[in-house]
């Protein structure tokens, strides 16, 4: 598809809606309003993955390096039925004769965590003839960066909630905690694209993951190289088909065989098909011996019910059920108690649990075992659709806004500042630089060519060539801060 065609209808118009004599258009990507507890700041990631994949590889394939009149045809055929005209194309005509987007985006670097209402990257044409592409262009930035940049952050926090705890309750085994959240999300996302966006947000906090196609992505992307670098990890691990496809008479048998095909190494084990409390409590004990001798650990997963009752148990009539499973697990293989006076199960045998976790819910099993006396790193919380899939553009209130434009030679500092509005959609104005202050990073508007010169933002595209190409390494360093 002509990636011109990747807009909203609207923008079809604008280039004659601006006033006449318009040469520049500068407009900035910013998070607006943050729509969830305990996040003020919001990590920047994503755009070095559109500008690869659509600013460079798309238009050119399917724009630039087409025939004119194909890609001439095949615009003007959708817009003038769209719209109902005889369509002027003449400024596509123009753009696909000049050959490449003349467009300049400068940008923090990515893996930065910026604070609430301070922009990450602006964006500006390099031409004045093409002062409608600027914002003819926010669609698809939209479309694309909300989403890498949204699960970043909540990756981050996940990592925050679980390095404290961790800290608390087992200082000695931190550097398991890149591996305590694991990305179970990608068959409930909106589409692969999304699947992949999201795993790569993912993975510059956590090594653990199930969807696969991320570490291709960030080869393909990020400069990285899966044989030299931990990108994604994962185990062997069952479904239900398996459990279900060796009968529910013999479970136990079911156990036993994967315990023998997989002798080495850790082995994930979905454990609720039928009755979890039944392989907790009958099961587990007569492989006890095969699970102890095993060069390995068997992990133990549970995959309904509320995960912060089943893993630490609740007020139960049931004594099985009120334990919880970190709890059987470790009356029946027992542990150590490390130098902060926490239990930590023995390394044969753990758990994860990947149904419906939530940041509420990982502090709640975070300090519920805790309470009871258990690190928390004695589980592994599968991070799923419902953490990532249920966000929009508005979870962290992302808008790209013009700020500023030329007309007839002369600047002109433009913002939007809605009377209806509680503030959120209140923008910057005009020009706009980055700069450090206390380890904090800030913004300031209205400043001249020169002052924005020197900020923070630094070029990273220019007139269809990628300036800064980053490291996944770099990232992640950045990510951690």
């Amino acid at each position: 598809m002509n990636p011109l065609l990747l807009t909203d209808g609207y923008k079809l118009g604008h280039k004659e809606q601006y006033p006449k004599g318009t040469t520049m258009v500068y407009s900035n990507w910013t998070p607006r309003k943050s729509r969830v507890e305990g996040i003020d700041k919001v990590v920047f990631f994503g755009l070095q993955y559109f500008i690869k994949e659509y600013l460079i590889k798309q238009f050119n394939t399917d724009f630039f390096e087409k025939p004119k009149y194909e890609v001439i045809a095949e615009y003007k055929k959708y817009v003038d039925i769209y719209l109902g005209v005889d369509y002027d194309i003449t400024h596509i005509e123009e753009l696909h004769d000049l050959g490449f987007l003349p467009i300049e985006i400068k940008a923090i670097p990515e893996g930065t965590e910026v604070p609430i209402r301070v922009p990450m990257f602006t964006l500006v044409n390099t031409k004045p003839e093409f002062f409608w592409l600027t914002n003819y262009l926010e669609t698809l930035i939209s479309s694309i960066i909300w989403q890498p940049c949204t699960s970043a952050t909540i990756a981050k926090q996940y990592k925050k909630i679980l390095t404290r705890y961790a800290l608390e309750t087992d200082k000695d085994n931190i550097e398991f905690v890149t591996w305590q959240g694991h990305d179970f999300s990608m068959r409930g996302m909106s589409g692969t694209e999304s699947s992949i966006l999201s795993g790569m947000g993912h993975a510059l906090s956590f090594s653990g993951s199930d969807t696969l196609p991320v570490a291709k992505a960030y080869e393909t992307f990020y400069n990285t190289d899966v044989t030299k670098e931990l990108v994604i990890g994962s185990v062997n691990a069952t479904e239900h088909s398996v459990m279900c496809a060796g009968s529910k008479d013999d479970e136990v048998g079911t156990f036993r065989r994967l315990l023998e095909t997989y002798p080495t190494g850790i082995l994930s084990v979905v454990s609720d098909t039928w009755d979890l409390w039944k392989v907790l409590t009958e099961y587990l004990p007569q492989l006890k011996e095969e699970i102890l001798n095993r060069d390995g650990k068997l992990v133990i997963r549970p995959d309904s019910g509320d995960p912060v009752d089943i893993i630490c148990g609740c007020d139960d009539k049931n004594p099985i059920v009120a334990k919880g499973v970190i709890e059987l697990l470790w009356d029946e293989f027992g542990g150590t108690i490390n130098e902060q006076g926490y239990k930590v199960l023995n390394p044969k045998i753990g758990a994860i649990y990947g149904d419906s976790i939530t940041i509420e819910r990982a502090t709640q099993i975070c300090e519920r075992l805790k309470q009871k006396g258990f690190a928390s790193t004695n589980v592994v919380l599968g991070i799923g659709s419902f953490t990532y899939q249920y966000n929009t553009r508005d979870t962290f209130g992302f808008a790209m806004k013009a700020t500023y434009v030329e007309i007839n030679g002369e600047g002109r500092e433009i913002f939007k500042d809605p009377i209806t509005d509680d503030g959120t959609k209140k923008s910057a104005k005009g020009l706009i630089q980055l700069y450090q202050e206390n380890g904090k990073i800030i913004y300031k508007d209205q400043v001249s060519k020169e002052e924005e010169g020197r900020g923070l933002l630094q070029t990273v595209f220019s007139n269809g060539k990628l300036i800064i190409d980053d490291t996944l390494t770099d990232i992640r360093k950045r990510t951690s801060n």
